[in-house]
């Protein structure tokens, strides 16, 4: 009777130490707890009133839409894993481990995504800058086309031809780019040959008032016809009409047959390759 009595003696005491250290260790820990809690609150409250401030600075600068949600998430996610880091600081655990453990998955991911990661800084940098915006029609990449979709990391263009290509941000925002419609209205270079013997007055005459039969063709600024080169048995004329965005495919091909119609009529001559053979 007696065993059982210190046992349960025994347990009382553990009972009441284990009490006492847990009623320390919350006196010692519960400031901390209660200063983390109401830290991160704060802290939660704060990052998402700048993420708003920072919504509307981009919405008032009229950046691309895409690339307003990808920089204020990246700017709330950022600052959430700081202060996620710096409650583990207030609660008195090491950070240098969770900053060694950031900075290693960066470096691979970094590295595994390295070609992504160029085109996605030239998407941003482009978003940013905006040599050009959708609907524009550019140059770049050896390929000419109509902007259809200005993304991060892609840029998509359709051709003359209702060919769709994408071309990776990173090397298009490294190359040249040509913009069509900088300046509004769009000049459509093309080029025709006539025979060596032809006027060019005449030539350039009969080019001018075929252009500005085309109903797509501007009056102002006037079509120009320029000789672009003499040599090689012809006589190579610039022929150069300007036209509004939407149109220029059209004024393209259109003005190309008008004008070959109109020198056909007129008797302009085109140049007759020959070659000459000798014998030896």
């Amino acid at each position: 009777m007696k065993f059982y009595f210190l046992q349960a003696e025994d347990l009382v005491t553990k009972g009441t130490n284990i009490f006492s250290r847990f009623i320390d260790s919350a006196i010692t820990y519960a400031p901390k707890v209660i200063g983390a809690i109401v830290f991160y609150i704060i802290g939660s409250w704060i990052i998402g009133k700048i993420g708003l401030l920072l919504r509307k600075a981009l919405i008032a600068r009229k950046f691309d839409p895409s690339l307003q949600s990808f920089l204020v998430s990246f700017f709330k996610i950022s600052c959430l894993v700081l202060l996620v880091i710096t409650i583990f600081g207030i609660l008195g655990v090491d950070t240098s481990s969770f900053a060694a453990l950031i900075v290693g998955a960066g470096i691979a991911i970094g590295s595994a995504l390295n070609g992504t990661l160029g085109n996605f800084a030239g998407g941003v940098m482009m978003l940013i800058f905006k040599p050009f915006k959708i609907g524009d029609i550019i140059e770049a990449q050896g390929v000419t086309g109509t902007v259809i979709d200005q993304g991060v990391f892609n840029t998509t263009l359709l051709t003359p031809d209702n060919k769709t290509v994408i071309l990776p941000n990173g090397p298009l925002s490294t190359g040249v780019i040509t913009n069509f419609n900088t300046h509004g209205n769009l000049r459509v270079d093309l080029s025709m040959a006539v025979a060596p013997d032809v006027s060019v007055e005449q030539a350039r005459t009969v080019a001018i008032q075929a252009m500005l039969q085309h109903p797509k063709v501007l009056k102002d600024p006037r079509p120009e016809v320029s000789v672009l080169k003499v040599g090689d048995g012809m006589t190579t004329l610039a022929i150069r009409p300007y036209t509004t965005q939407a149109n220029y495919w059209d004024v393209y091909f259109g003005v190309l047959e008008s004008v070959k119609n109109a020198f056909d009529t007129n008797g302009i001559a085109a140049p007759i390759p020959h070659r000459v053979l000798i014998q030896k």
